[in-house]
């Protein structure tokens, strides 16, 4: 785990040092510079392998020079296929040899999460992992072009500072903005699955990986799936529990987290656990599933209890985490909770990101495919009329309009804004679907590939959108924030691709979450723990919020900004009040305390 950043052009010394220092959190163990005429290329090291080594970057060799952010988990396999001068035979010295062996199809060859840059020459190529757990930003200007691992090292080479429209638009329908954007005008990221290419100050970008290009209904036989599954799982496990370093694993009532675990254990780790509780609201902590299943697997686990003084004081600093708004309140605790695992001394972290999407985690995803039936109703123009004039803010009644207007139903799990809300609340006019314009390239490629089950658009969706822009936005930037390394092993690509693989059906034909999950994990975990309904990762925000009196921010910046009418806003927020539409009026809590801060 590390931190990259780099300028082509013309620079100013003391800033780019600034913005250099602004992202040593990710990387405080070493930092490395390189500068000269046109170039600063910097790089800060967070030791988690080959800690006692000198493997600092950014990496020479010849005229190339390399910075990366992440683990390459096959990096030792990778040096049997490879011809090169080996002197230290670390994760650099693999990449820069892959490189010279394939170019840029080196990418394919590794398994794990990164954020790469290359210089050869004059060409510098970027990568983003395949579902975007390192993060990678550019900024490009008439005078030089500048990459790094988070927005706030970017900052300082802005002339100014304005908002992203799309960025704002985006991120109130999907609780994050869509890729290539940020809130930052002339800020951009690279998508998961890219890479980008700088050359002769001309930017091209390029897709080299999805899921969807395995095809579809290749595994048929049950039997076969859950074998291959559970293969899968554990090699991904195992390949992340490789450390130089002190490692722990979250904990939930989940099944999720106690897999890990267990699977962990039988491979001769047992692992420290940590749980979140809420010191005034224990409705909605997990502590005493969690402590169960701690004990049933023989872990030690500590719960770590936060009050109401803890996340209001901590919510300045998330944000300033984030670099932009997130709308996601989880960040707040778990921003605490990797706090506590840091002072406890651990490095690394496993959690379990991309369960639920892979394997229909979320009760909902069943509702869509419920509801998708109705498309093939005949005669439905009544119904069409009826719903055109008669809307409501629920989103059961976007969810059927859709369906009667025949346009697409399911845009991510994270969709929450629908555009008839957005178009209530916004003093502007949004047209019902525009959002769309968002995702319409991703459903492009859904249609093009071999896979026609709807609930592999699910996946995919929440796998680009839900997960690589929101969750693991979120749990980069909350661990790295302490310089902890975050792994997630349901994320590894031939896990997802064998899941894509089977037989889609086998994942909700029984009307379950995580069914197919469920029949690998029984033999490893207790039926108390597989029969437990799915909690998800609640906490009392909006109690927090309401009471500590911060939610008056809303008011104050509609008041000089006049963004949001009056009236729709004083309704989403007495709705809050009484439990309704809470992450509505979170997201618009974080998106009026970035816009106080950069814009007023």
């Amino acid at each position: 785990m590390c931190a990259i950043f780099g300028i082509l052009g013309r620079y100013d010394s003391s800033v780019a040092r600034r913005c250099l220092a602004s992202i040593e959190h990710r990387g405080p163990d070493s930092c490395r510079v390189i500068e000269n005429q046109n170039l600063f290329f910097a790089h800060n090291r967070l030791s988690i392998m080959d800690v006692k080594s000198d493997s600092n970057q950014p990496f020479i060799y010849k005229d190339i020079l390399l910075s990366f952010n992440g683990e390459i988990y096959n990096y030792k396999e990778l040096i049997k296929e490879l011809d090169f001068p080996f002197e230290k035979a670390d994760e650099s010295e693999v990449l820069m040899a892959s490189y010279l062996k394939w170019g840029v199809e080196f990418v394919y060859h590794l398994v794990g999460m990164f954020a790469i840059c290359l210089l050869d020459g004059e060409h510098l190529f970027m990568f983003r992992d395949r579902f975007g757990k390192k993060p990678l930003f550019y900024l490009n200007s008439s005078k030089f072009f500048a990459f790094a691992s988070e927005i706030k090292a970017l900052k300082p080479l802005l002339s100014s500072v304005s908002m992203n429209e799309d960025a704002m638009l985006s991120y109130l329908s999907f609780l994050a903005p869509t890729p290539p954007h940020t809130f930052y005008k002339g800020i951009n990221k690279i998508e998961s699955g890219t890479y980008l290419e700088y050359f002769n100050s001309k930017l091209t970008c390029k897709s080299y990986y999805s899921p969807l290009h395995v095809k579809a209904d290749v595994i048929t036989d049950e039997a076969k799936a859950l074998h291959v599954i559970d293969e899968s799982i554990q090699k991904a496990i195992t390949m992340r529990l490789k450390s130089d370093v002190d490692m722990a694993s979250l904990l939930s009532g989940g099944i999720d987290s106690a897999l890990i675990a267990a699977v962990a254990r039988k491979n001769g780790k047992k692992l420290p656990t940590y749980t979140l509780g809420y010191r005034e609201f224990t409705k909605y902590d997990e502590r005493k599933n969690a402590k169960e299943s701690a004990d049933i697997l023989g872990l030690d686990n500590r719960e770590v209890v936060i009050s109401q003084d803890d996340f209001i004081q901590a919510v300045d600093k998330v944000f300033d985490s984030l670099d932009e708004p997130l709308n996601d309140p989880a960040a707040i605790p778990l921003y605490l909770l990797f706090e506590q695992i840091k002072k406890d001394g651990y490095r690394a972290v496993l959690s379990g990101e991309g369960s639920d999407e892979i394997f229909l985690g979320y009760r909902q995803y069943f509702e869509y495919l419920d509801i998708q039936k109705a498309s093939s109703l005949g005669h439905k123009n009544w119904l069409k009329k009826y719903f055109h004039s008669n809307f409501s803010m629920n989103r059961e009644w976007e969810w059927y309009k859709r369906i009667f207007d025949d346009t697409l139903l399911f845009r991510s799990s994270g969709e929450k804004f629908t555009d008839l809300q957005k178009n209530a609340l916004l003093r502007r006019n949004i047209r019902d679907n525009e959002s769309l314009k968002y995702i319409q390239r991703y459903r492009d490629e859904f249609n093009k590939s071999t896979h026609a089950d709807e609930s592999i658009w699910y996946s995919f969706i929440d796998l680009k959108l839900f997960q690589a822009e929101h969750f693991l936005t979120k749990l980069d930037r909350v661990s790295m924030a302490h310089s902890i390394e975050s792994r997630t092993p349901f994320l590894d690509h031939h896990l997802v691709e064998n899941v894509f693989s089977i037989d889609p059906r086998m994942r909700y034909k029984n009307g379950f979450t995580k069914d197919i999950l469920k029949k690998v994990a029984v033999t490893y975990l207790d039926k108390n723990i597989l029969k437990r309904k799915k909690k998800g990762f609640a906490n009392p925000y909006m109690e927090y919020l309401i009471a500590s009196g911060k939610i008056d921010t809303i008011l104050h910046v509609n008041e000089k900004t006049g963004i949001f009418k009056k009236d729709a806003l004083q309704d989403y927020l007495l709705k809050a009040e009484h439990g309704k539409f809470k992450q509505h009026v979170w997201g618009l809590y974080a998106l009026s305390h970035w816009m106080q801060k950069e814009l007023l």
